[in-house]
């Protein structure tokens, strides 16, 4: 059985940082493309960042690019996302996927930007 587990979320300043990670178990980890996507409150479901299985691309939307870093452990089956300069419209729940599963993703993890 899939399972990805997010955790590291957490209240912070604007212009803060965090570090979410991504525990994936039940497939074959390394295999795999992945997507961390997020929710903002009322709002849909936004793409963040992609990288590639053995981690050599990634791609970031525009709105988190030079701020966001995707990066993955296949040994310990681990990605991860190193927010920086965060901003009140980065606040919402943080979720991995396998890429072309959009029902893979996890429970979430609750990013919040406020002063």
């Amino acid at each position: 059985e899939v399972q990805l587990v997010e955790s590291g979320g957490g209240l912070v300043q604007p212009g803060g940082s965090l570090r979410l990670s991504c525990a994936a178990s039940g497939f074959t980890f390394r295999s795999y493309d992945m997507n961390w996507v997020r929710q903002a409150p009322g709002k849909e479901l936004e793409w963040v960042s992609r990288i590639s299985s053995g981690g050599n691309f990634r791609n970031y939307a525009a709105s988190v690019k030079g701020r966001f870093t995707i990066s993955r452990d296949n040994a310990k089956n681990t990605m991860y996302l190193e927010m920086n300069s965060l901003k009140t419209e980065d606040t919402g729940v943080y979720y991995c996927a396998i890429v072309g599963d959009p029902q893979s993703r996890g429970r979430g993890t609750q990013v919040t930007v406020s002063s």
